[in-house]
């Protein structure tokens, strides 16, 4: 089981420092699709991502079509307010790829038509543009590893 978070041309370092440590804490690999709005030395990235760095498997594309070729036979969701199908409403399969567009933009236009049938979205009340881009990507991959059970997570606390 191999769950893959594509964020496509991020911009605010924080949110993808929030976005890697979600993925330590599922065991997500993290891409990221250049260009990025900021620098991978950026504080702020490092600071939201504490000290889970070492725990994500981060890999660069330079852009989405090279990584969409290295994976050709991976089944790739594309998570945008301007998708059809509600999310939840998927069966995600055992390795797949949930990509996200950039904060300001979403997804170009051109890939959701040429994806439509895996556009998904995440509803939400119509006076709401969109969530916040780290919440989303929290959304769907907790979906996903809900789906599989939490299979090898900790699914309970103690108090001492």
């Amino acid at each position: 089981m191999q769950l893959n978070i594509v964020l496509v041309e991020p911009e605010i370092p924080q949110n993808t420092g929030n976005i890697a440590r979600t993925c330590a804490a599922t065991g997500a690999r993290l891409h990221l699709v250049k260009p990025l709005g900021f620098s991978v030395e950026d504080r702020y990235l490092k600071r939201a991502g504490l000290d889970y760095w070492n725990d994500v498997e981060v890999i660069y594309h330079d852009s989405f079509y090279i990584l969409k070729s290295l994976y050709k036979e991976a089944p790739f969701y594309y998570v945008s307010t301007k998708a059809e199908h509600v999310y939840s409403d998927i069966s995600f399969p055992d390795q797949c790829f949930l990509v996200f567009g950039k904060e300001t933009k979403g997804l170009p236009e051109d890939l959701l038509r040429e994806n439509h049938k895996t556009c998904i979205r995440i509803p939400m009340l119509s006076t709401i543009r969109s969530l916040n881009l780290a919440n989303s990507v929290s959304i769907v991959t907790y979906e996903f590893f809900r789906q599989k059970g939490f299979r090898d997570f900790q699914l309970y606390g103690s108090i001492d």
